[in-house]
């Protein structure tokens, strides 16, 4: 029996590479399979990994229909036994149900990818409906960490390594921005409310330099720092 399947985690815990993975392992078993995307980091059309997997894939936008692709890929021949849907947060509410529609009435599995919260901690419409619908939903087991070492469970979003929490839901950046652009970074809960980023972390912790003056000033006290 077809079903919809959601793979839910932060960012850098592998979901696009487990998407490339399974479209792999599918087709190496002679099933058909289609692979869709949204604004993903490395341009449109594309499924990228920060692994270096990349793989060409349909550019999903606001007027792509789901139930309309396999019907047409179907009426021209093509089996279509499976869809991967990555970058699955930024699909609309109703192209979720159109997915949902495709498995149970054309018994296609459908295997979404993507993020459940925004850089505000607050759920995307795709991300929310795909929790709603699927059949399955799996947090992936790969753990992204805070710069603190905790597991990683927020995404934030930066500028210049200071966290901001006000913008548009929807702005494509990457881990590694450079001075005066949006970039993203996992946070634990508790950093992501402190608003501490690795930058900042830096920027307010003591430093080795501050640690031998303090030795310093000890020595000139006739006694040593603790």
């Amino acid at each position: 029996m077809a079903e919809l399947v959601f793979f839910s985690g932060t960012m850098d815990c592998g979901k696009s590479t487990l998407a490339l993975q399974m479209h792999h392992n599918h087709a190496a078993r002679g099933r058909d399979g289609v692979l869709f995307t949204r604004q993903d980091r490395a341009g449109n059309a594309t499924i990228s990994s920060r692994l270096g997997l990349q793989r060409r894939a349909d550019e999903v936008d606001d007027t792509t229909d789901f139930w309309a692709e396999v019907v047409t890929r179907r009426t021209r021949g093509r089996p279509v036994d499976y869809l991967i849907a990555d970058e699955a947060q930024f699909y609309t509410a109703v192209q979720v149900e159109q997915l949902a529609r495709v498995v149970d009435e054309l018994s296609v599995d459908v295997y979404a990818f993507g993020i459940t919260t925004d850089f505000r901690a607050r759920l995307f419409p795709g991300s929310a409906r795909l929790v709603e619908l699927a059949d399955r939903v799996e947090v992936l087991q790969v753990r992204a960490l805070c710069w603190c070492g905790a597991r990683a469970t927020h995404n934030a979003r930066t500028l210049d390594g200071v966290m901001v929490v006000e913008g548009d839901q929807v702005v494509v950046g990457d881990v590694a921005g450079g001075a005066g652009e949006v970039a993203y970074e996992v946070l634990c809960r508790r950093h992501h409310v402190r608003r501490m980023t690795a930058r900042v972390a830096r920027a307010t912790g003591p430093s080795a330099q501050t640690l031998l003056f303090d030795d310093e000033a000890g020595d000139r006290r006739g006694g040593t720092a603790p």
